[in-house]
C-alpha cells in the first residue's frame, strides 16, 4: 500500500474512532447528529476497503476469468449480462424496502445508541457478508435460489423443510411490504401519479438502452432521471388540480393495481421493466438520502432522544413491548441483517452479474448503502421531541386517539407535550392529526421534513417535504415488492421443477405465467384480507415480519457456512457462522 493510501485510510479510521468515542462517552448531554453520521461513514469505508476485500480474495477467491451464469445462460429473460451500475441500482432497489426506513424509527424507543451500534456493527460483520457470500455461491451454482442450495447442500429432508419455510416467509414479507405501500398511497394523488409514471419511464429506458442506444448507460440515466424529476413535480401539480380525483384511490383499488403490476414485473423480461425501474428508483432513493445527509451536516440537528432510554430494559414499552435483547435486532431488521436480501442475492442478481469480482460492489456495497439509510432514519426519529415521537408511535389504544388524551398519556411517561403543540405539529405538515400515526413511516416523514425545512426552503416548505417523504417511502418499498415477486417465482419454479420438469424451465411460458400467478395470488390474498379487515389477513401476521426476517437470515448464514465447510474452507467458517 502506498504512503498516500496509508495516510488517507489512517485519517478515515481516526475520524471514525473519534465519532464513536463521542457517542460512547456522552453522558446525559445533548450531542449533534453529525457524530452518528461520521461514525457510520468511517466504519463503512474501512469495512468495504479491507474486510470485504479480504473475504473476496481469501475466502471466496473470486475469479474474473470464469464466465458468469449471465454470460453462459443468457436467454434475454432472466439471465442477462447487466452493466454493474444498472445492476447495483436494481439490487439496491430490490433489497431496500420498509425495514431500513421504519425499523430504526421504532427502535428509537430504546434510545439512539443501541440501534446505531447494531445497524453499523451488524451490517459490517453479518448483513453485508450474508448478501455478498450468498450472491457469490448462487452465482457459482448457475443462479440457484436459497431454497435450492439448501436442498442440495444440507440434504433432501432439511433442504425441503428450508425450502418450504423460506417460501412461506417470503409470502409474509411481500404481503407486509405491499400493505405498507397501499397505506402510503391510499387517498394520495401525488404519490400515486408519480409512482405510476415510473412504469412507462422504465419501459422507455429499457427499450432505449437495449434497442435505440445499446450500452449508453449514462445517457439513458440522464434522460430517465430528468423524466423522474418531472413526474415528481407533476405529481404535486396533479394533487392541486381537478385531476386529483382521477389519481385518488382507496386501499382496495390500489391492492388490485399492485397485484397486476407484480404479475407483470414477474413475467416480463428483466431488462424491459424490472431492472430499469429499480435502477431509476435508486436515483431517487440515494438522492433523497444524500440530501438528508447533507441536511444533517448543514443543520447539525441535536439528538433529542436519550442515548439509552428507560424502555430499553422495560418489557412493556409504549411503542412496542420487549427488552433490548433480542428486540433491537428484530426491530432494526433490514437495516443491519435481512434474510430477504438472501432471496434477492440468490434470485435476480446472480443471473445478471457480469464479473465475479462485482459481488463486492453489489453484494457488500449495496447492503452498506441500505444500512446508511437506516442510520439516516434513526437520526430523523431521534431529532424529534420525545413527546411528539411517543404521541405519534404509541397505539390509539393507549393514547385515546385524541390530542388531549395523547398529551396526558405522554406526560405520564415523563415527557412533556401539550395539546396545542400536537395540533401545531399536525398543522405544520397539513395533516388533521399526528396522534397514533403508528408504523414508523409518518414519524420518518416528519423528521425528514424538519431537516429539509431547515436547509431547503424554510418553514413554508415543511408540508411539501412531509408529503414528498411519504411518496418517497412508498417508492422505496414498491421496488422490493416487484423484485420479491420475481424471486418468489424463481423459488417456486425450482421446487415444482422437481415434480414436473417443464415448470422449472423459464423458457416454457405456461410455467412462467402459472408460477407467477401463484406467488402473486398468495401475497395478494393476505394483502386483500388485510385492507378489507383491519384485524384480518396480513394484519394478523404483521408481528411475524421482523422475526421471520431474522429466521430467514439464520437459514441463509447456515447454508453459507455449510458450503464453506464442504468446500474445504473450515478455517473461514467463522466469517458466516
Amino acid at each position: 500500500m502506498k504512503l498516500k493510501s496509508v495516510v488517507t485510510w489512517t485519517a478515515v479510521a481516526i475520524v471514525g474512532a473519534v465519532c464513536w468515542g463521542v457517542l460512547a462517552l456522552a453522558r446525559g448531554e445533548s450531542i449533534s447528529a453529525i457524530w452518528l453520521l461520521g461514525a457510520a461513514l468511517g466504519s463503512y469505508a474501512i469495512a468495504y476497503r479491507f474486510y470485504a476485500r479480504f473475504i473476496c480474495k481469501r475466502v471466496l477467491q473470486v475469479d474474473d476469468t470464469r464466465a458468469t451464469p449471465a454470460e453462459r445462460l443468457n436467454n434475454g429473460v432472466d439471465y442477462h449480462p447487466t452493466d454493474r451500475r444498472v445492476l447495483l441500482g436494481h439490487h439496491f432497489a430490490a433489497i431496500a424496502g420498509a425495514g431500513p426506513l421504519v425499523g430504526p424509527v421504532l427502535a428509537a424507543q430504546m434510545g439512539y445508541l443501541p440501534g446505531t451500534i447494531w445497524i453499523i456493527v451488524g451490517v459490517i460483520f453479518a448483513g453485508a457478508v450474508q448478501d455478498m457470500v450468498i450472491l457469490f455461491f448462487s452465482m457459482r451454482r448457475n443462479g440457484k435460489s436459497l431454497g435450492q442450495m439448501a436442498r442440495e447442500e444440507i440434504g433432501v429432508v432439511g433442504g425441503v423443510a428450508a425450502l418450504l419455510g423460506v417460501f412461506v416467509i417470503m409470502i409474509i414479507l411481500l404481503a407486509v411490504l405491499a400493505l405498507v405501500v397501499v397505506n402510503a398511497l391510499a387517498q394520495s394523488p401525488w404519490g400515486t401519479f408519480s409512482i405510476a409514471m415510473t412504469i412507462p419511464i422504465a419501459l422507455f429506458m429499457g427499450f432505449y438502452l437495449r434497442v435505440v442506444r445499446p450500452g449508453k448507460v449514462i445517457e439513458t440515466s440522464v434522460i430517465g432521471v430528468a423524466l423522474l424529476i418531472l413526474a415528481i413535480i407533476a405529481g404535486g401539480w396533479v394533487a392541486q388540480s381537478s385531476w386529483a380525483s382521477a389519481f385518488t384511490f382507496d386501499p382496495e383499488t390500489l391492492t388490485l393495481f399492485l397485484v397486476v403490476y407484480g404479475f407483470a414485473a414477474s413475467v416480463l423480461p428483466v431488462w424491459m421493466l424490472l431492472a430499469p425501474r429499480d435502477y431509476l428508483s435508486t436515483f431517487m432513493k440515494i438522492g433523497t438520502i444524500v440530501l438528508l445527509a447533507i441536511g444533517v451536516v448543514i443543520a447539525a440537528p441535536v439528538l433529542q432522544a436519550d442515548a439509552v432510554s428507560k424502555f430499553a430494559f422495560d418489557e412493556i414499552g409504549p411503542v412496542f413491548s420487549g427488552d433490548l435483547f433480542p428486540f433491537v435486532f428484530i426491530t432494526i431488521a433490514c437495516g443491519a441483517l435481512s434474510g430477504f436480501h438472501a432471496l434477492v442475492s440468490s434470485g435476480t442478481t446472480p443471473k445478471m452479474i457480469e464479473k465475479e469480482s462485482q459481488v463486492r460492489l453489489i453484494g457488500y456495497g449495496g447492503m452498506l448503502m441500505e444500512s446508511f439509510v437506516a442510520v439516516a432514519a434513526i437520526i430523523a426519529a431521534c431529532i424529534l421531541d420525545p413527546g411528539l415521537y411517543f404521541a405519534m408511535n404509541s397505539p390509539a389504544g393507549v393514547t385515546g386517539g385524541a390530542v388531549q388524551s395523547a398529551s396526558e398519556f405522554v406526560n405520564s411517561l415523563g415527557f412533556v407535550i401539550t395539546p396545542a403543540e400536537l395540533d401545531a405539529a399536525a398543522a405544520a405538515v397539513e395533516e388533521e392529526s399526528l396522534v397514533s400515526r403508528t408504523g414508523g413511516a409518518p414519524t420518518l416523514a416528519v423528521g425528514m421534513s424538519d431537516i429539509f425545512a431547515q436547509v431547503f426552503g424554510g418553514e413554508g416548505m415543511r408540508a411539501f417535504w412531509y408529503h414528498f417523504a411519504i411518496m418517497f417511502e412508498a417508492l422505496f418499498i414498491l421496488t422490493t415488492v416487484d423484485a420479491g415477486t420475481r424471486v418468489g417465482r424463481f423459488m417456486l419454479q425450482d421446487t415444482l421443477g422437481n415434480i414436473y420438469k417443464p415448470l422449472g424451465r423459464v423458457s416454457w411460458k405456461p410455467g412462467l405465467w402459472f408460477t407467477s400467478a401463484v406467488v402473486v395470488a398468495a401475497w395478494g390474498y393476505f394483502l386483500w384480507a388485510g385492507v378489507t379487515d383491519p384485524l384480518g389477513g396480513i394484519n394478523q401476521l404483521f408481528p411475524l415480519f421482523g422475526i421471520a426476517n431474522q429466521l430467514l437470515a439464520a437459514i441463509a448464514l447456515t447454508v453459507a457456512t455449510v458450503i464453506l465447510v464442504k468446500s474445504g474452507k473450515l478455517k473461514w467458517a467463522w466469517v458466516t457462522a
